[in-house]
Formats: structure tokens, sequence, C-alpha cells
């Protein structure tokens, strides 16, 4: 069975940081393309960043030089750090992984920014 589970949410002052973590269980992460998206109520879920089985990461406009991907495929687990967050970040942050076996996600973890 897969599991993704997630971590690091909370409330947090705008401008100031969390790190969000994914630990996945039960499929292979060092082949797996991990991916964080986020969903802010009433709009659609959205990608906020993606890092390929090799380390290449890619993110959305509205996260590039403030948020950071990465994974530790030792720890299978995927990291999201963010800065100088903003009210618009928030949302309910999911974790994806995507390989040959399947397309999973995790039950997600809500980011709240005050202004």
């Amino acid at each position: 069975q897969v599991q993704l589970v997630e971590s690091g949410g909370g409330l947090v002052q705008a401008g100031g940081s969390l790190r969000l973590s994914c630990v996945v269980s039960g499929t292979i992460f060092s082949i797996s393309t991990v991916a964080w998206y986020r969903q802010a109520p009433g709009k659609q879920r959205e990608l906020v960043a993606r890092i390929s089985s090799t380390g290449r990461p890619n993110y959305a406009d509205s996260v590039k030089g403030r948020f950071t991907i990465s994974r530790d495929n030792a720890k299978n687990t995927v990291y999201l750090q963010m800065n100088s967050l903003k009210p618009e970040d928030l949302a309910v942050y999911s974790c994806n992984v995507v390989n040959l076996l399947g397309d999973y996600w995790g039950q997600g973890t809500q980011v709240t920014v005050s202004s």
C-alpha cells in the first residue's frame, strides 16, 4: 500500500517561512517524479513545484525565488522550503508521486498565512 504523509503546515505571518515534508512508502521513490500541489479556497488545484527523479526542479511562476523543492532518496522524503510567505500562499498543500507503477497523493497539509 502506497502512503504519502505530509507534515509541516501551520499558521505563519506574512514574510515568514515553513518547511513541508512528505514521507513516501510503498513505492519506489528514487525513480519517481515528486511534486507539491496546492488548492486555495474556491480555486482549482495548481502545481507549486516538481522535482524529477534526477533532481531537476521546476516551479510555478508565483513561487519562483521563494520556494525550494528538494528530495532525499535515502529517506524517501520530499521537502518544500517556503520563504517570504504571502497571504495568497494560503492553501492545502498536497504531495504527489508519479512513477511507472502509478500516481499517488497525500492527504494534504494546511498552510495559513496571516497578513
